[in-house]
């Protein structure tokens, strides 16, 4: 049986980190639309991948579940990206806590008890989670390691402390991050390794969404304020995945990749700050 390696979410990301690290495996695209995932399984198969599309839901732990069973009855699982997830433009804040960050806790606990030796695992997240004010000690740690099924009752996650979807957003992906850490250590058992990559302005179907809805002005003054003067391309988020999920980059793992074009350099200590902060 061929490696197998897990897709979860293949859009334009997706399926760009696919053909970096997909050639020669068996791949394995799941979305929350088959339409979706027949769609990317079709233009792999045509470039030559072998390729399975199949439906996941990452916010129902029986979809993850079938998933993983899936997964390993093609083979050993070597490899997992998961890439899934909504914008602040996309959904209520309680979907976003549900999808983007209780879907990945999910998906990281599931995956990670069935991880091949030399395994390797990566979590699209987002410049959104740099630019969160700073947790406390106890926040972040509760963030990165409270059970899977507890994790939205946190105090700091109910409805009278995220008002907005940003809000929701940006924890979600310091907390993808946070959990990254935390599951490198179990994934670490089993001899693999898992990192996150939270990228800036990647021109995809999700951003240009972003691009025409309410934040569309932000972005723009995003992409023109930060030092490279421009947005990023899914094939470069892909190189860097490359790197974490093959032999170069095996002594990297529980590591964020903020890659922003200086995005965050810029909120911090650039053109981009805001006037008053937290």
């Amino acid at each position: 049986m061929k490696e197998v390696i897990v897709v979860i979410g293949p859009g334009s990301i997706g399926q760009a980190i696919a053909r970096r690290v997909g050639a020669g495996k068996q791949l394995l695209l799941a979305d929350l639309r088959l339409e979706n995932a027949d769609a990317a399984a079709k233009t792999l198969s045509e470039a030559g991948f072998d390729v399975t599309a199949t439906v996941v839901d990452v916010s129902s732990r029986t979809s993850v579940e079938s998933l993983v069973a899936k997964a390993t009855s093609l083979g050993a699982v070597h490899g997992v990206v998961h890439a899934a997830g909504v914008s602040p433009s996309q959904a209520s804040p309680e979907t976003i806590l549900k999808v983007d960050l209780y879907g990945t806790a999910l998906v990281l606990e599931a995956f990670g008890a069935v991880i091949a030796v030399g395994g390797s695992g990566v979590v699209i997240a987002s410049q959104s989670g740099h630019r969160l004010p700073a947790l406390t000690v106890e926040q972040s740690k509760a963030l990165a390691t409270t059970p899977v099924e507890d994790l939205l009752a946190l105090p700091m996650l109910q409805p009278a402390e995220v008002k907005d979807t940003l809000h929701a957003y940006q924890l979600s992906k310091r907390g993808n991050s946070l959990r990254v850490m935390y599951e490198a250590v179990r994934w670490g058992e089993r001899g693999a390794r898992v990192n996150t990559i939270s990228p800036g302005i990647i021109i995809t179907p999700l951003a240009k969404d972003e691009l025409s809805g309410p934040r569309g002005a932000g972005y723009r003054r995003m992409i023109d304020g930060c030092p490279v003067k421009r947005a990023g391309t899914p094939d470069e988020v892909a190189n860097v995945a490359a790197l974490l999920m093959g032999a170069d980059g095996t002594f990297i793992t529980g590591s964020d990749f903020l890659m922003d074009g200086g995005v965050t350099a810029s909120y911090w200590f650039g053109s981009l700050a805001p006037e008053q902060r937290p």
